[in-house]
């Protein structure tokens, strides 16, 4: 082999090395909606969204609505019984709002995952907490709450909360 081929060969094989993927800093959030033993069961409303630590809402990351109409109107009528997001960034919203509203969930596992690369890019340093709140009509409310730095370093970061009616385990894990 000449010393050209050596030269190519070694370099192509160095610079494999040397590149680095970019990795995004992520949140991946799980939420389980439970099967409840009841006479008249409705899909609850969901909101997910993150606090800073003056508890202004940072960031909506998800609202599951009715997003159809029927007989008793269009699901954004009830939008307001989610009452914690409702007062804090709800009314302000104009629904629907493009990657974060969507319909509601069956019962089950629903897993999320939001980057620093789009709905988090302008999440500044600094400690948040993550908030979940469900309504169901002829339901109950909940609301559950994960706190969290952003973003993670060294190792990711993990959370849990247990919910005791309309809403089951809710995990959060930060990423670097």
């Amino acid at each position: 082999m000449s010393k050209i081929a050596v030269h190519t060969t070694l370099t192509i094989a160095l610079s494999g090395l040397l590149a680095t993927p970019a990795y995004a800093a992520t949140l991946d959030i799980n939420v389980e909606i439970p099967k409840l033993n009841v006479a008249e069961y409705h899909r609850p409303y969901v909101a997910v969204w993150i606090e800073g630590a003056d508890q202004k809402v940072a960031a909506n990351l998800s609202v599951w609505y009715q997003q159809t109409s029927n007989s008793e109107g269009h699901g954004t009528k009830w939008l307001p019984d989610l009452r914690q997001w409702w007062r804090k960034s709800g009314r302000s919203l104009k629904v629907p709002v493009d990657g974060v509203t969507g319909p509601t969930k069956p019962v089950g596992k629903h897993a999320l995952s939001f980057s620093d690369k789009q709905h988090l890019a302008k999440l500044a340093p600094g400690q948040y907490t993550l908030v979940v709140e469900a309504a169901r009509e002829v339901g109950g409310r909940e609301l559950l709450k994960i706190p969290f730095t952003w973003p993670a370093k060294g190792a990711p970061q993990s959370g849990k909360a247990q919910g005791a009616t309309e809403l089951g385990a809710v995990t959060l894990t930060v990423k670097p």
